[in-house]
């Protein structure tokens, strides 16, 4: 083969590899897409669903999700929220009020749509409806150390410089990463269609209800025409989990109405020393475990670890051997770790505090002002839960003696 054959042969072999590889086109992935294709790469994301596609979810977008959205993204916001009422398993209802907007809420098949339409224009491909079967990071599917092999489930090979497995707890992607979990919790949710009379009732304002299991709560979060009604709790108690949806829906008058959607899911927790890559392969969002261990709260989450995850595969992609690219996967585990994974081990400790004492916790959030302050901060994304324990001794203390217990 002549030199020039050769060099276009080599080329063409080039184009064949994607620079990034997302798997999932969920808040994470879409994210990732989103930063990897800014920055230039050739970027391919894989959903194995049709978009728009239906999520178990509150849809609840605090202040650090807002500041992690692409530019110029418009909110596809279904209400905006101004007043909270806190209850402790039906009893001792308290509503607090704030001039400025605390949260928005949104549905997860406009909003998801939206963060991969922003993808697409920053120049990603996607493709909808493929499936992965497995990755091979070695083998006769990979052509040289600085590829990954993306498997399908129809038998196709995509090859990639890096790859982001976004594709939910119970992913492909996560398995082969060996992401271990120390946390899971089922969640039950009813999108229930209800009266115009019944929703200016509930505009501009949630329930936050602590529930009768350790660590379980329920939400009704206002969406238009449709509440969105759900409960969590740790998992092994389906049963109680379900009877506790059933409990609080009738206790909200809501029971005579038909729920359009019913739905479940199981949120996972990383554990502490589990891993965030392997090789070539980064995970993030929910894939990796990462979510705020005691409200569950996933979407804030899923968009931070999604744009550093894009930012750092980028680098992966971009070196020439296994050193470097263990350099680069080892630097995007820091930069989750010293963020996500400190905010993370505060909520856990936020968590077991409120498994213990949740009425303790209710009445300071309903009782005590610098409280109800503080959660609106956090709602707003001017603080966050972990620098809110760093500033305040008190909150210092009181997980401290929690932990000696």
């Amino acid at each position: 083969m002549s030199s020039e054959n050769a060099d276009a042969g080599h080329e063409h072999a080039e184009s064949s590899v994607w620079d990034v590889v997302v798997v999932g086109a969920g808040p994470a992935g879409a994210s990732a897409a989103y930063a990897a294709a800014v920055a230039g790469r050739r970027v391919l994301l894989l959903e194995k669903a049709e978009l728009p596609r239906y999520k178990t979810c509150g849809g609840g977008i605090i202040g650090y999700s807002r500041d992690s959205l692409p530019p110029g993204f418009e909110l596809p916001l279904r209400d905006r929220i101004h007043a909270v009422t806190f209850s402790l398993n039906g009893r001792l209802a308290r509503t607090r009020r704030s001039k400025r907007m605390l949260f928005g809420l949104i549905n997860r098949p406009e909003f998801d749509a939206g963060l991969v339409e922003e993808a697409q224009k920053a120049g990603a491909e996607l493709r909808t409806g493929a499936t992965v079967s497995r990755v091979e990071q070695h083998g006769a599917a990979v052509p040289d150390r600085r590829t990954v092999a993306v498997v399908l489930s129809g038998g196709e090979t995509v090859l990639a410089r890096a790859v982001v497995g976004a594709d939910g707890s119970a992913g492909r992607i996560g398995a082969h990463v060996g992401v271990k979990l120390d946390q899971v919790d089922l969640g039950l949710e009813a999108e229930i269609p209800v009266p115009q009379t019944v929703a200016e009732d509930w505009a501009g304002r949630v329930l936050i209800d602590w529930g009768p299991m350790p660590g379980s709560y329920g939400w009704v979060f206002p969406k238009g025409d449709i509440l969105t009604v759900g409960v969590i709790s740790a998992r092994g108690d389906g049963g109680g989990t379900k009877r506790y949806l059933e409990d609080f829906v009738a206790r909200l008058g809501l029971a005579g109405f038909e729920p359009k959607i019913s739905s479940g899911h199981l949120t996972r927790c990383r554990s502490d020393d589990s891993p965030l890559s392997r090789g070539r392969v980064l995970v993030c969002g929910d894939a990796a475990g990462l979510l705020e261990p005691w409200t569950r709260e996933g979407i804030s989450f899923a968009l931070r670890s999604g744009r550093l995850a894009g930012e750092w595969a980028v680098r992966v992609a971009e070196s020439h051997d296994a050193v470097d690219a263990r350099r680069q996967a080892l630097n995007y585990a820091f930069a989750i770790k010293a963020g996500l994974g400190v905010e993370m081990g505060v909520g856990r400790r936020m968590l077991k505090l409120f498994e213990r004492r949740p009425g303790v916790l209710h009445a300071v959030l309903t009782g005590f002002r610098p409280a109800w302050n503080a959660f609106a901060g956090i709602t707003r994304g001017t603080t966050s839960l972990a620098e809110l324990v760093r500033s305040h001794p008190l909150a210092q203390r009181a997980l401290s003696t929690m932990d000696r217990k």
